[in-house]
């Protein structure tokens, strides 16, 4: 500014406006970065980036888990008792007296610039991290820079970040993980498209609904432990189905458990594949069920812009169904979006409908299937299990909106339902259920890898009393639907990094990750690869979920690498198309 205008009108509102606002903003900031700890035990990450970008639910979720007239009322007036501060300090007086000379100016300027230049440059979050204790790494963390550093690293390339090996030898060494008596390779090296065939051929065409549950840790369940007697229906179907007592969640995230069990594939650094560009007409698992003639649908209580979803989903063949409140699907997107209109909810809160509701949709939708003759693969994703844990009233004997643990009844209790009335259909006999958690609630500890916040439940339910049994080998996400259609007795046509549960070659592991952290588990050893070119060996301490250090075990390493190295490999170099 010129000097003449230093003390004017304009430059009084244009400072005191812009003073109070920062401060505000910064008083805002520190209750909210306290909020987001409560709730995932991190500052300020992906997460933080993605609820600004989807401000519709985030917003609607603050509103109905958080007292805001008392929260923005109390940040107000403590913004206007540190404005009153420097005024008593007067520190405005002495701006708007302050007459600079433009050498000064310049001085201010350059060195101003000079440190934000070092900071961008030279300065990265990671360098926080300095603690075996993740807790006290992240609290060493400014929230803003967190917040900001997310915001640029929402895709990290693999071999810029993490330890790599010569690329041919980590593909043959997972073309080697992957081979098996009645898998043969049909893709041109270095592919791992193969056709798996099963020797008894009696391939059946029964429905299945999958349903991915908000939230699910394995702790919420009595079969784990759980006294509070919160998950009654899910423990009564763990003796009559195919129980996995030792599976684990790939992420954190809704979305890494989508790309886990639609891509079957361990996670690559950054971002989950359903956010990232050039996501569309990839192999997944409704490849499999289309070249089966299925219909293949996918339904979310929310609106599926929400985290990419619609997109996604869309763009990989599956019909929509959800809660469309406002935005719409690219053209590019070759697939039918269908409302769930007003009438059919009788409960809704800032995440979407209630489970009862999105089960009634996908029956209502299931019975016309089953009319025009079509065997159907209908993928629902629920969202009831989620701050602010409201449901409908009356159902179950824990008030609304007072704790995790009634939202957790209440989604048990909606499972219940549906089963009630899907028993009552007559495509019921012929169709299979999925029940497995997308991840687990508050998924984030101290160590790196939580190992015990990556532990869900998965449940295959509705087959004959003799496949029912209880699993427990340890196993991933990414291996549900190889395990599935083992069951279906497939011969089928494959790209994915899962395999059988069930067969006797099956070599137990588990993948786990973070956005920057890449795990694998084999019995109790876990090695995570982290950014920075960094590699640490654990023993996993199940009884107290801890993580020792241990010496480098070479072999271990080489394997981890070469999984996520190939993952991310095929997904960035388009091989998974």
């Amino acid at each position: 500014m010129p000097n003449k205008w230093i003390g004017t009108y304009t430059d009084k509102i244009l400072i005191w406006l812009f003073t109070f606002l920062i401060v505000f903003i910064l008083v805002l900031v520190f209750f909210a970065e306290i909020t987001f700890w409560d709730e995932f035990r991190t500052r300020f990450n992906f997460i933080a980036v993605d609820y600004l970008i989807y401000t519709h639910e985030v917003v609607a979720n603050i509103e109905e888990s958080y007292p805001m007239p008392l929260l923005i009322g109390g940040t107000v007036l403590i913004s206007l008792i540190i404005i009153l501060i420097f005024k008593w300090r007067e520190s405005f007086r002495k701006t708007f007296e302050f007459i600079a000379k433009p050498s000064t100016r310049i001085a201010f300027l350059s060195i101003t610039v000079v440190i934000m230049a070092f900071f961008t440059s030279y300065i990265s979050n990671a360098q926080a991290e300095w603690s075996a204790n993740r807790y006290n790494s992240e609290i060493s963390k400014s929230g803003i820079y967190s917040f900001f550093a997310a915001f640029r690293n929402n895709q990290m390339k693999y071999d810029e970040f993490y330890t790599s090996i010569d690329d041919d030898k980590a593909f043959k060494l997972v073309r080697s993980k992957l081979s098996d008596s009645n898998a043969s390779f049909t893709g041109k090296y270095p592919s791992i498209h193969r056709k798996i065939n099963d020797s008894l051929k009696l391939s059946s065409k029964r429905n299945v609904v999958f349903i991915l549950v908000e939230s699910l840790s394995a702790s919420f369940l009595k079969e784990f432990g759980n006294e509070k007697d919160i998950t009654p229906f899910m423990d009564s179907l763990a003796q009559k189905s195919i129980f996995f007592e030792n599976i684990f969640a790939t992420g954190t995230r809704t979305v890494r458990g989508m790309e886990a069990v639609t891509l079957s594939i361990p996670p690559t650094p950054g971002q989950s594949i359903v956010k990232r560009p050039e996501n569309q007409n990839l192999f997944t698992v409704a490849s499999v069920f289309k070249e089966k003639q299925y219909d293949c649908n996918f339904f979310y209580g929310g609106d599926g812009y929400f985290d990419n979803m619609n997109s996604y989903f869309g763009g990989n063949g599956f019909t929509i169904y959800d809660r469309g409140r406002g935005s719409v699907l690219s053209d590019q997107i070759r697939t039918v979006r269908n409302n769930i209109e007003d009438h059919e909810i009788t409960f809704e809160n800032a995440w979407g409908i209630c489970d009862e509701d999105i089960y009634n949709k996908m029956l209502s939708v299931a019975d016309k299937q089953y009319t025009k003759g079509v065997p159907f693969f209908n993928f629902i994703m629920t969202t009831s299990n989620h701050r602010p844990y409201t449901y409908p009233s009356g159902k179950i004997d824990i008030p609304s909106g007072t704790s995790r643990e009634g939202a957790v009844k209440y989604t048990d209790f909606a499972l219940r339902e549906l089963f009630k009335k899907a028993s009552k259909k007559e495509w019921y006999k012929n169709t299979i259920f999925v029940i497995i958690g997308d991840h687990c609630a508050s998924s984030a500890g101290k160590d790196a890898i939580d190992v015990a916040n990556y532990h869900i439940p998965a449940i295959i339910i509705n087959l004959p009393a003799s496949q029912n049994q209880k699993i427990p080998k340890l196993c991933s996400q990414i291996d549900i639907f190889p395990t599935l259609f083992g069951v279906m007795n497939w011969s089928y046509q494959t790209n994915f990094f899962g395999k059988d549960v069930l067969k006797n070659s099956f070599e137990q592991r588990a993948f786990l990750g973070t956005y920057r952290k890449l795990a694998l588990m084999k019995r109790n050893k876990v090695m995570i690869l982290s950014d920075q070119k960094r590699q640490s060996f654990y023993k996993w301490k199940k009884e107290d979920n801890s993580l020792l250090e241990i010496p480098m075990d070479r072999v271990f390493l080489k394997e981890t690498i070469a999984w996520y190295q190939t993952a991310d490999h095929f997904f960035t170099n388009k091989l998974l198309k």
